[in-house]
């Protein structure tokens, strides 16, 4: 009986953190957007989603190239992460510090970049 019980108890958590979860998604995933809409300098300038904004950067299907920690990554530490991926685009990619661009803004703009998928 305590096991049913437990088990029954641990479902309805999940149920519930699952619920809430992906209540969130499309509300975080919107804020992403916007984040990435106000970034300073223009994310717009280099890249494109949509085929708004410069083409020769598109972002469509990143979500499927890309994990969260790369993203991030890539917004942290273009230099490094260029170096990596052997790309070389003029003009490089500017960092976006923490004072540019929060944690949890990083985070929304991470679910945005992740919900472009081809």
């Amino acid at each position: 009986m305590r096991l049913r019980m437990a088990a029954a108890a641990v479902a309805a958590f999940a149920l519930a953190f699952g619920t809430e979860a992906g209540a969130q998604a499309p509300a975080r995933i919107e804020k992403g957007k916007q984040v990435y809409d106000a970034a300073r300098p223009k994310c717009k300038a280099c890249h494109s989603i949509g085929g708004a904004g410069n083409v020769k950067g598109p972002l469509d299907g990143v979500g499927s190239k890309l994990e969260a920690d790369e993203i991030k990554a890539w917004m942290r530490t273009p230099k490094e992460m260029a170096e990596k991926a052997k790309a070389d685009r003029k003009p490089p990619m500017p960092a976006y510090s923490k004072e540019k661009v929060s944690d949890a803004d990083l985070d929304a703009l991470t679910a945005y970049l992740l919900s472009l998928k081809k």
